[in-house]
């Protein structure tokens, strides 16, 4: 290794792992190396671009926290988070598609019994969620764990908002129900609208960079768990935004979008009088045995 020069380091670097005992891990190791060193020599990479590389992931390193997850920003908006999820979650025909987790997920949110509104003062129009969970057979699912979670009608996640006190977090807009013994679930939140990732910090240059802005189309997400099924990651899209085909993390599926239905002042679903017009969505989600062929 005492003749290093452009031409003979990739060798170099790769046999410097013949001691790697996790061959899965030498497989990704030697892949990322051949393909960084083919991108140096493509490009011509210079060494003050590559001082500016590194400078750019030390400042996604500083302003990550628990609050703030840069790093899946720059995964997201790089198309990388969904070309991983794409290829991880292929599932038969009639099961709903997976989308990009997001940087916004916690765990800990407060369960609800059906019904309920899990807004908790969140702002926003009000919004009657429904849906059933089924397996691929058609069958309904009982007891399915669902995660939901939204931004405000300003675009915030409760996460975003700065706590009372350091040790008191306020879940809005977020939270756990099970679906009943028919597989059903209800649920009363705000009405999604569309909203921007955290564009402030090295992410948010990137793309004003790149002439990208940093919208994502209005969605909800889910995350639904059951015995027996593969557990399911994904959004529901509102049908008309303007960003669904442009959403800045590439996470948008056509069978993802469905249609927010607008409702005059009067009585919603749950029986109750709204003063104030209000909206409602019916989605099912189809869940794919865990181990089915694919």
């Amino acid at each position: 290794m005492r003749n290093i020069n452009e031409d003979t380091i990739t060798q170099a670097v790769l046999a410097s792992m013949d001691g790697c005992g996790d061959k899965r891990l030498r497989t990704i190791m030697t892949s990322l190396v051949e393909h960084l060193h083919s991108f140096a020599r493509e490009v011509k990479l210079t060494e003050d671009e590559w001082f500016q590389a590194i400078k750019f992931l030390t400042e996604v390193g500083h302003i990550t926290d628990d609050k703030r997850q840069e790093f899946i920003l720059l995964s997201d908006t790089l198309g990388l988070s969904m070309l991983v999820t794409a290829q991880s979650n292929t599932k038969p025909a009639g099961c709903t598609e997976s989308t990009v987790f997001g940087p916004f997920f916690v765990e800990g949110a407060p369960e609800y019994d059906n019904g309920e509104d899990i807004s908790n003062g969140a702002k926003g129009e009000p919004c009657f969620v429904q849906g059933q969970v089924r397996g691929n057979d058609g069958e309904p699912i009982p007891g399915a764990m669902i995660d939901v979670w939204q931004s405000d009608e300003n675009g915030f996640y409760d996460v975003q908002v700065p706590a009372k006190s350091a040790d008191l977090h306020e879940h809005r807009a977020r939270g756990k129900l099970r679906s009943g013994a028919d597989g059903r679930f209800h649920f009363r939140s705000i009405l999604a609208q569309p909203y921007p990732i955290p564009h402030d910090g090295p992410v948010g240059r990137m793309l004003e960079a790149l002439g990208r802005h940093p919208w994502r189309p209005a969605h909800l997400h889910f995350m639904i768990q059951a015995p027996g099924f593969e557990t399911l990651i994904t959004h529901v899209f509102r049908n008309g935004d303007r960003y669904l085909d442009s959403d800045a993390v590439f996470g948008v599926r056509s069978t993802l979008i469905a249609d927010w239905v607008r409702h005059k002042a009067g009585t919603a679903p749950d029986g109750t009088r709204i003063a104030v017009p209000f909206y409602t969505l019916d989605f099912d989600f189809v869940l794919n045995p865990a181990g089915a062929a694919r």
